[in-house]
């Protein structure tokens, strides 16, 4: 059985109050959130604080609705959190459309498979260079393995936008890497 329907079947446990499931649902989905989470919040603690604030509430709500894709859901709630606390607190970085705020990290590079530290470096500096929002699609798509639809669920956009963003992103980094490789032949070193 795959890991998104394993995943359904543990939420309607928990929707049923099996308290193991709901923890089997935390371990499986915590460093994913965590990872997600740090593109916003440069204070890990602030992070981790948030997260377990997350779980918290899930168990203590009252409705604990059906959902089609928990990975999504979960990411998604864990950014609806990271917003109101900055709009609470005032000392987190901002989430916006083209401001950079949504990091990439070594970590995740190394996650992405990339054997050559070279081309590692050359995919960073091309990523640093599209805009928030492209490099949030980016990672959602390819680092969290989601789906347009849930990719759309989790960035509050339309399908079609989501597949638009993505097709740009991965243009720009085309042309991004074309000209690097270009650079690299025209001035070796």
């Amino acid at each position: 059985m795959d890991h998104a329907k394993e995943d359904i079947l543990l939420w309607e446990s928990f929707r049923n109050g099996d308290r193991e499931a709901f923890a089997a649902l935390f371990r499986r989905h915590y460093e994913a959130l965590f990872r997600y989470g740090s593109k916003f919040v440069g204070n890990a603690g602030h992070l981790e604080d948030s997260i377990q604030e997350l779980f918290v509430e899930l168990w203590q709500s009252k409705s604990r609705a059906p959902v089609t894709s928990v990975r999504a859901y979960l990411l998604k709630s864990l950014k609806y959190k990271i917003l109101k606390s900055y709009r609470r607190r005032r000392d987190l970085l901002p989430i916006s459309d083209e401001q950079g705020t949504f990091e990439w990290s070594h970590e995740d590079y190394l996650i992405s498979g990339e054997q050559s530290a070279e081309n590692n470096k050359k995919v960073l500096g091309a990523l640093d260079r599209l805009s928030n929002r492209q490099r949030e699609i980016v990672y959602l798509k390819y680092f969290q393995n989601l789906s347009y639809e849930e990719i759309s669920d989790v960035m509050n956009i339309n399908y079609q936008v989501a597949r638009n963003l993505l097709y740009q992103a991965i243009k720009s980094l085309k042309a991004l890497l074309a000209g690097a490789i270009l650079y690299y032949f025209l001035f070796p070193r």
